[in-house]
């Protein structure tokens, strides 16, 4: 059947016609995205009758016999009803009775009855299911929608984000849509019984206990724009952040070195500095690293940092980080501070060559 993308679905929800399929198999790697399309597609299905109306299961524990009382149980009090099953990729690693029977309502489902079957992050989804549903993959969102997604979301809670609210709680926690969830809640929490007052900055900062100007990436770009002694300055304050570890630090400040070195290799090929932030741009769009900022923006940032740093610098400059990487996992004792500390120091002890 078809495959529709999560804006397709949300669209197709907004419009008030009846849902059109009675089966959706939600498969991909972004766990809150599935949520967001099970709330949707059960809050058009039963409305406020969902005490009465919505089953939500776990694949292992049911048995063929349950299956079949969930999928064909009437509504009560309403059009339709709907079934939730978690953990769909269980029944594919093996053939079972349960399977079967799944197979065997998929080719003739109930139409009262809206199914939602829920494929965990990581797993593929079976191929006999996603023939017989609407399929819809909910993966990792592009780095330039994270912004919007946390506006909508913010104002799913009731909450209204300022700009520079929004700008720092990124800056503080990245683009990990769980995580954002996760802050966006403690938020609302904070702030209810506030009139729907505008959030700021400054509850973002005591909320994540991160400062303006001492997120994880302001240290990216004082080690990159090599201002050192800045960077050494910001370690503590950002491993002390809730969450962060010296892998952490040092796993996005490989990124950015090795995005810095293709910018650089880029420029040492004759593309011009003018077009070389649109090269750039489009090749994390062909790669989508995971963990950045806006990839046009990041790529704005490689261009500019290529310029201070020589090919044979960055290759160094990746030599040591991966040094560092090592000894933050193999130490019997950690430093975590004094090994970071010690790598964004060295950058300055680089010998310069002519860029």
């Amino acid at each position: 059947m078809a495959a529709v993308t999560l804006d397709a679905l949300l669209r197709g929800l907004k419009k008030g016609a009846p849902l059109p399929e009675l089966v959706y198999l939600l498969h991909g790697d972004e766990d809150v995205l599935k949520d967001e399309a099970i709330r949707a597609l059960v809050d058009r299905t039963v409305g406020s009758s969902r005490d009465f109306n919505l089953d939500v299961r776990f694949a292992p524990d049911l048995t063929p016999e349950a299956f079949h009382a969930l999928v064909n149980t009437p509504p009560m009090l309403a059009e339709r009803r709907a079934v939730v099953i978690r953990g769909v990729e269980q029944l594919g690693k093996r053939k079972t009775k349960l399977r079967d029977e799944v197979v065997r309502y998929l080719a003739s489902p109930n139409p009262t009855t809206l199914l939602v079957l829920v494929v965990a992050a990581g797993e593929e989804p079976d191929a006999d299911f996603v023939r017989a549903s609407t399929s819809v993959a909910l993966d990792a969102l592009a780095a330039e929608r994270v912004p919007r997604w946390v506006q909508h979301h913010a104002s799913t809670l009731a909450l209204t984000l300022a700009a520079d609210a929004t700008e720092l709680l990124l800056k503080a926690v990245g683009n990990d849509l769980s995580t954002l969830s996760r802050e966006l809640e403690k938020l609302a929490s904070l702030t209810a019984g506030a009139g729907g007052r505008l959030v700021t900055a400054d509850d973002v900062s005591n909320l994540v206990g991160v400062r303006r100007d001492e997120t994880v990436f302001d240290f990216v770009e004082a080690a990159l724009e090599r201002r050192v002694a800045r960077a050494a300055q910001l370690v503590e304050p950002v491993l002390e952040q809730a969450g962060m570890s010296g892998v952490k630090i040092l796993s996005l400040l490989g990124t950015h070195l090795v995005g810095t070195a293709l910018a650089r290799a880029e420029r040492d090929r004759g593309v011009h500095p003018a077009r070389l932030p649109d090269t750039i741009y489009r090749q994390m769009q062909s790669v989508r690293p995971y963990g950045m900022r806006s990839y046009k923006e990041e790529a704005a940032r490689w261009t500019a940092w290529s310029g201070l740093w020589t090919t044979r610098e960055l290759g160094r400059a990746l030599r040591a980080a991966l040094a560092a990487d090592n000894a933050l996992k193999t130490a019997t004792v950690s430093d975590d501070r004094g090994i970071i500390t010690q790598l964004v120091l060295g950058f300055a002890k680089l010998n310069r060559e002519a860029a």
